[in-house]
């Protein structure tokens, strides 16, 4: 919860990343709130308001999961929602004249992004959904110590490159200083 937030303040990118962590930690766990007690909430050093709340964010968490469907796989309908969010604004930019090193990033991390969707099994996700389930699998083969390949590395440095450059944007607006008119 904690580091949710500051995170979801700081790069939007970065929160979905670890969002997806925390549902997979979740899983981990079985969905199980007495589980998540003994592995998860010992590694956080708070007072016990904090800790209360940071266990009522995990229930809520768990909750959502199981009422969506999404107890195996899939995400939660909050961590989709900034998929699109960021698609949208990712569109925006796109758009813009005046958001010429943006279009330029996205399309040199195009290839790669093609290259990942015809993997995808024909699924029609959204390009950023992509990027994001990219940057992703990598972080876990690198958890498990797995062998990535050199291409695998450059294409997840390029596409970093570019959900960095979004997730900037993205702060911007936040903050009111996005100005995509010309």
């Amino acid at each position: 919860m904690i580091v949710a937030h500051q995170k979801r303040k700081e790069n939007i990118v970065e929160y979905l990343l670890y969002m997806w962590e925390v549902e997979d930690l979740i899983r981990a766990n079985r969905l199980d709130m007495d589980s998540i007690r003994r592995t998860v909430l010992p590694q956080y050093n708070q007072s016990p308001e904090v800790m209360a709340e940071i266990e009522q964010w995990y229930e809520n968490l768990i909750e959502m999961m199981r009422r969506e469907g999404v107890a195996e796989k899939g995400h939660i309908q909050l961590n989709k929602n900034v998929i699109l969010t960021l698609t949208d604004l990712h569109l925006r930019l796109l758009r813009s004249p005046k958001e010429t090193v943006y279009g330029a990033t996205y399309y040199k991390t195009l290839p790669s992004i093609v290259q990942l969707r015809s993997k995808s099994g024909g699924e029609e996700i959204p390009e950023i959904e992509t990027c994001l389930t990219a940057v992703y699998g990598y972080l876990l083969l690198r958890m498990q110590k797995k062998p990535v390949s050199p291409e695998t590395t450059e294409a997840v440095k390029q596409i970093m490159l570019f959900l960095n450059l979004l997730a900037a944007k993205q702060k911007e607006e936040q903050n009111g200083e996005l100005n995509l008119d010309e």
